[in-house]
C-alpha cells in the first residue's frame, strides 16, 4: 500500500525489452540499504517489484523492476523511454504518517490531461477518464494521478479538475505536465467499494 505522497523523482536510465516484459533501471536518491529485493515501489502510481539493487551510479542507488504485459497495456509505462523522470514512493510501513489517502498502486487506466491553467498560486488541471470509471470520482474526494494523491475540485460528466500548489509542481513530475499528456489514474478504494456495495439490493 501507498499514500500518494511522492518522496523522490527517479531517473529512468535504461529500458530493455525481454519478450513481453519491459525491464526498467531507475536511478534514485533512496538509500540502497533500505531497499530489499522483492520490495514494492510505486512508479508514477504503478506498483512494481524490485528485482535488483546496486549502490551508486548516476545517483545514490540504481534498481531494476519488470513491467508485465498487463501493466504495459493499461498504464503509461509502455511509452516510457530512457531519460524520463518518474514519481517514486516507497511502500507504506506500519506506523508511517498517512499524508495522502490509501493507494494500492493498481492503476485503473490512463487519464487524458484536457487542459492546464497556471493561476499563480495554484495550477488547475482538467482530466478525462472513461465513463465506467468516472463514477468513482467525486468532488472533494481523492484520486491518485501519476502516483500523487490529489483532491478533486469539480466534476463534470467524465471530466474532473484538481488544483496543484507550487510545492507539488516542484517536487514531482507535475511541473512538466501539459495538455494532451496522459497520466496514470487510480480510483479511490473507498469509492470503489461503495459503488460495489450499491450494486447489491438491500436484504428485506
Amino acid at each position: 500500500m501507498f499514500t500518494g505522497i511522492v518522496t523522490d523523482m527517479g531517473d529512468l536510465v535504461k529500458v530493455e525489452r525481454k519478450g513481453e516484459v519491459k525491464t526498467l533501471t531507475v536511478a534514485t536518491d533512496f538509500d540502497a540499504a533500505g531497499i530489499d529485493i522483492g520490495a514494492s515501489i510505486a512508479h508514477a502510481g504503478v506498483c512494481l517489484t524490485v528485482t535488483s539493487v546496486t549502490p551508486g551510479g548516476p545517483r545514490a542507488t540504481l534498481f531494476t523492476v519488470d513491467a508485465a504485459p498487463e501493466t504495459l497495456a493499461i498504464t503509461t509505462v509502455a511509452g516510457w523511454d530512457e531519460g524520463r523522470r518518474i514519481n517514486l514512493e516507497r511502500s507504506l510501513k506500519m506506523g508511517d504518517e498517512l499524508g495522502g489517502h490509501m493507494v494500492s498502486g493498481h492503476v485503473d487506466c490512463t487519464a487524458k490531461v484536457v487542459s492546464r491553467e497556471d493561476l499563480g498560486t495554484t495550477t488547475r488541471f482538467v482530466f478525462e477518464v472513461p465513463e465506467n470509471l468516472a463514477r468513482f470520482v467525486a468532488a472533494k474526494g481523492s484520486v491518485a494521478l501519476d502516483g500523487t494523491s490529489l483532491t478533486v475540485n469539480e466534476v463534470n460528466g467524465n471530466t474532473f479538475s484538481c488544483l496543484l500548489i507550487p510545492h507539488t509542481l516542484a517536487v514531482t513530475t507535475w511541473g512538466g505536465v501539459k495538455a494532451g499528456d496522459t497520466v496514470n489514474f487510480e480510483a479511490d478504494l473507498m469509492a470503489r467499494y461503495a459503488a460495489r456495495l450499491a450494486e447489491f439490493p438491500r436484504a428485506s
